[in-house]
């Protein structure tokens, strides 16, 4: 056997001069004859598995006689799957039918390994592994194997809209490996990102009532998983190397990213067009607008205008809001930003938004003393000091955040040490001050009166039971504020206020702002904003930042999509005269 591992190793020993080697069980080098150890060591290659030093996610331990059924090498992919399984019981906890995982979820995960060639094929490719250290018996890192790489991969689902199918593999074993990250990313293999994605996909696909902002907020709100997720890895499976940063998370990715990353999976994954956007479904421009006239505390009668704009801009057919990854240039509709961009353009055409027009008609409603229409300034003077206590509170909270991992990710031998000598010290540190305290508390019982010390400790109790912050579940709400007369309301509705001031009764109607201002149209990218952002009218842009905020993006993203509903509705006959 030393034969075989030595290779017809031939050098001399340098103490006795004899040709007589053997291989020690920390892979070094010996001599036979004088049991003098050399610095050469055995070179380890795994067969199945020809890894370069980066696309490993753990090192590969020095082979061992009694320990080669002890380890088991796991892929990325199932590291990934549970992250998918904890996220997808979030959602479903927040109230997204019981059918998601098993019957949306997991077959698009499903497709997306055998078409990335992960699993599911006959001619797999390699990703990256690493290795789990398993009980002596074997037991329970094999049942955990076999229930999330067979059971939850062993029912044969299949979308009847849809026609996917599997190709069942029993291994997956490496042929090459990418060697550089934008290798891998054309690969396209999973990242943290990519989950939400998916996710998003799939809530998509069954057209539930979650837009994107609304999943993203979930993330940052603690309702869906995002953050140390590998904590939640089986405490045998040990994440090391320099490819665990995939599962390091340092900030929420934003809403551009998981869109682009969304249309990105559709096409690797070559899906068919999704179950059509009619308007019985709450991602429909129609329902959407009067969610986010809610949101924003602005009339219901606003929306007799925004129906105006969405037949306008002609942005409410099938085909059009219907997402279909086939076509050749697949667009996937920003259904929350489309549905505040056709609000803020039925804004302008009735106030203009231009600092001047939306004053003067508030003074005109002031003079009349007419407490149910609506006016820009009460609407500006209601919201404004809400939004600016609920941006302060949002920094505050991100400033509090802690972004480092309860587990860190060891991603190298020096920052393994380095991490072991700091828990060692932080171990130490804690129980010298646990035994300090535990000291004082000693002297404190002796101090009283034997009879109470009882009572004294079922006080003590109760206080700290008192005051332990509940662990229950993290609440989650549809709207950012609440407009209302109730407890906790953040101000009074104007929901029901009328829009008498914005049409002129002479003979004829007509609008009283009658023109309407736009910036250059062919300027859709939201990359112009900040260097147009100074010549916009000041109540134009708060309106963009109360809108932004609300979806949880930047303004340039909602000044986007405003240009873009502009094109499409200006090219119509059916608008007011244009500046």
């Amino acid at each position: 056997m030393d034969e075989e591992l030595t290779d017809g190793y031939g050098e001399a020993c340098g103490r006795c001069a004899a040709v007589d080697w053997g291989v020690s069980d920390e892979g070094l080098f010996f001599c036979k004859n004088c049991h003098n150890v050399i610095e050469k060591t055995l070179d380890v290659v795994e067969r199945n598995c020809l890894l370069s030093k980066t696309s490993r996610i753990s090192t590969i331990k020095k082979t061992r006689k009694n320990r080669k059924d002890e380890e088991r090498e796991w892929l990325l992919c199932e590291a990934f799957q549970f992250i998918l399984k904890h996220q997808a019981k979030a959602l479903i906890s927040l109230g997204v039918c019981m059918k998601f995982e098993s019957e949306v979820l997991w077959p698009l995960w499903k497709r997306y390994l055998q078409v990335t060639r992960q699993a599911f094929t006959t001619e797999p490719v390699n990703t990256p592994t690493f290795k789990v250290q398993m009980t002596q018996n074997g037991s329970d890192s094999d049942s955990q194997s076999q229930q999330i790489s067979h059971s939850e991969f062993a029912s044969e689902t299949e979308m009847s809209s849809s026609g996917f199918s599997y190709i069942e593999c029993s291994e997956s074993s490496a042929t090459s490996a990418p060697q550089t990250m934008r290798e891998k990313k054309m690969a396209g293999l999973m990242t943290m990102p990519r989950t939400l994605a998916l996710c998003y996909l799939a809530l998509l696909w069954v057209r539930e009532a979650i837009t994107l902002s609304d999943l993203l907020r979930m993330v940052t709100e603690g309702c869906i998983p995002y953050m140390d997720l590998h904590d939640t890895f089986p405490s045998d499976l040990n994440l090391y190397g320099a490819d665990v940063r995939v599962f390091r998370v340092r900030h929420y990715p934003s809403y551009s990213v998981v869109h682009n990353e969304a249309v990105t999976l559709a096409e690797i994954i070559n899906l068919p067009s999704f179950p059509t956007i009619t308007q019985d479904c709450l991602l429909h421009p129609v329902p959407l607008s009067i969610r986010y006239l809610m949101g924003a505390n602005l009339p219901g009668a606003l929306h007799d205008w925004v129906l105006k704009v969405i037949n306008g801009a002609d942005v409410q057919g099938e085909d059009f809001l219907t997402f279909d990854p086939s076509r050749e240039k697949p667009c996937l509709v920003r259904y929350d930003i489309q549905a505040v961009a056709l609000i803020i353009v039925a804004l302008k055409i009735l106030f203009r938004l231009d600092d001047r027009v939306e004053w003067r008609l508030s003074k005109k409603i002031d003079r009349k003393k007419k407490k149910k229409v609506f006016s820009v300034k009460k609407w500006f003077s209601i919201v404004q000091p809400v939004l600016e206590h609920a941006s302060l509170k949002k920094e505050r909270d991100e400033a509090k955040r802690e972004w480092k991992a309860t587990e860190p990710l060891i991603t190298s031998l020096k920052r393994k040490v380095t991490a072991r000598k700091k828990r060692r010290k932080l171990f130490l540190t804690y129980f010298s001050i646990t035994h300090k305290r535990i000291s004082k508390f000693h002297e404190m019982l002796f101090a009283f009166n034997p009879a109470g010390v009882a009572d004294h400790l079922k006080e003590r109790l109760q206080r700290f039971i008192d005051s332990a912050p509940e662990q229950g579940k993290t609440s989650h709400s549809s709207f950012r504020f609440r407009w209302g007369k109730g407890e906790g309301s953040d101000g009074p509705s104007l929901f029901n206020n009328r829009l008498d001031c914005t049409v002129t009764k002479d003979g004829v109607k007509y609008l009283a702002n009658q023109k309407y201002w736009h910036p250059e149209l062919n300027l859709i990218c939201g990359d112009h904003f900040l260097k147009f952002e100074p010549n916009f009218p000041r109540m134009y842009v708060w309106v963009l930042k109360l809108f932004s905020f609300i979806l949880g993006v930047h303004p340039s993203d909602v000044q986007k999509e405003v240009l873009s509903v502009e094109c499409r509705f200006l090219k119509k006959k059916n608008h007011p005269t244009v500046q």
